[in-house]
């Protein structure tokens, strides 16, 4: 038996890298919004006053700034000797002007005078820490990719 030899190039690569992201500072707040909510059966409603009967079922009444200053709240009469269900509620959201509400503050990160890290020839990779941009609000990233190809 003879066999052949095989006969191929191979070439590799190495790349190491570091990336340092600083982030800005920033606040992310939520606020709670205006509901209103009705639901009943065996019952008439009177928003106006003065056992009026007109069915209206309330809501909000004037709004400003984003915040409600005054509500349509409805009472109810059930008729003599009936069953009835009623039930309501509201919920008073915060003014479009509100700051603080629920608010989330976040440090800007630093990106330090000195290198994020270290990368020798060997390609081995050291991240620092403390001011060197690994401090809150501030990433490093550290990367080794290593590629073979083999030719025909």
């Amino acid at each position: 038996m003879s066999g052949t030899a095989a006969h191929a190039s191979m070439s590799t690569r190495h790349q190491t890298s570091l990336q340092l992201s600083v982030d800005a500072a920033r606040t992310i707040t939520s606020r709670t919004a205006n509901s209103y909510s009705i639901a009943g059966s065996g019952v008439t409603l009177d928003v106006a006053g003065g056992n009026s009967a007109d069915n209206l079922v309330g809501g909000f009444k004037t709004v400003a700034s984003g915040a409600v200053t005054d509500w349509h709240i409805p009472t109810a009469t059930a008729a003599a000797n009936s069953s009835f269900s009623f039930s309501n509620s509201f919920t008073a959201g915060d003014a479009s002007t509100a700051t603080g509400t629920n608010a989330t503050a976040y440090t800007a990160g630093v990106a330090g005078s000195a290198a994020p890290g270290l990368i020798t020839n060997a390609h081995t990779v050291t991240v620092a820490g403390g001011t060197e941009g690994a401090a809150a609000g501030s990433t490093v990233t550290g990367q080794f990719v290593s590629e073979v190809t083999i030719f025909d």
